[in-house]
């Protein structure tokens, strides 16, 4: 098993340490049977990555063992944004026959946090995806790792997040504040009910709350004019 070192997470303010927090917690309400579970947004650009990594590090931070896979390899964004140093190898080669399981696994300078990064973009992610060699990896994970965090791709764009979904406990939907419309959001959750996976919930990203009447005043005096954007930043855009 190589070692990775992650270079760079957001440095999250107190208000936005507090949200993740509160995140890890609803996650762990769900039930000692949602292990794995499947991140999409509708589009690029709405911050599900960072997320994804944000949420990782809050629940490693417990003591739990967590495996983060990045399966967005028609474009993943994780090895430039958190300047991780690995070698070329990654899940696609694994799904494709290409290479074993521990030269993929990674081990990370994050106590507890472990990673499958996406590898080169192949000419199939879809079909590799819902391949049963796919499907066998995500069952030994569950044994080995008390949570197993899926960074797919945006359902609005592409099929992949769908396809995946039938090997995930639940499914979040990550979306950025004022970015996309409500009647696309309503669609992309429709899409994403058709799998039969459950749904966990909606995360909202990005959202500037001096803004919003309700929570600015709400949460103002405690936090200042944002809220940490609820759950990550401005400046994280995948």
């Amino acid at each position: 098993m190589q070692e990775i070192r992650i270079g760079r997470l957001s440095k999250l303010g107190y208000s936005s340490e507090e949200a993740y927090k509160s995140l890890r917690t609803n996650i762990q309400f769900c039930g000692k049977d949602i292990k794995v579970i499947g991140f999409t947004s509708c589009i690029p650009n709405e911050g599900k990555s960072s997320v994804v990594m944000n949420l990782a590090q809050a629940i490693a931070e417990t003591g739990k063992r967590v495996l983060v896979i990045d399966a967005d390899m028609r474009k993943s964004v994780l090895v430039g944004r958190h300047r991780i140093n690995y070698g070329d190898k990654g899940l696609s080669h694994f799904l494709s026959g290409y290479t074993d399981l521990d030269d993929v696994l990674c081990k990370t300078n994050i106590p507890n946090l472990f990673m499958i990064l996406a590898g080169q973009v192949p000419p199939n992610p879809s079909e590799l995806l819902g391949a049963q060699i796919f499907k066998s990896l995500i069952k030994a994970s569950k044994e080995k790792f008390d949570y197993v965090l899926i960074d797919a791709p945006p359902l609005g764009s592409v099929t992949d997040a769908a396809v995946l979904s039938a090997y995930c406990d639940g499914m979040c939907m990550v979306m950025s504040a004022n970015m996309i419309s409500y009647k696309f959001a309503q669609k992309v959750k429709t899409e994403l009910e058709k799998t039969d996976c459950k749904i966990l919930g909606v995360i909202m990203n990005k959202v500037e709350m001096k803004k919003n009447s309700y929570y600015g005043k709400y949460y103002g005096k405690y936090y200042g004019k944002y809220y940490g954007n609820y759950y990550g930043h401005e400046e994280d855009k995948q």
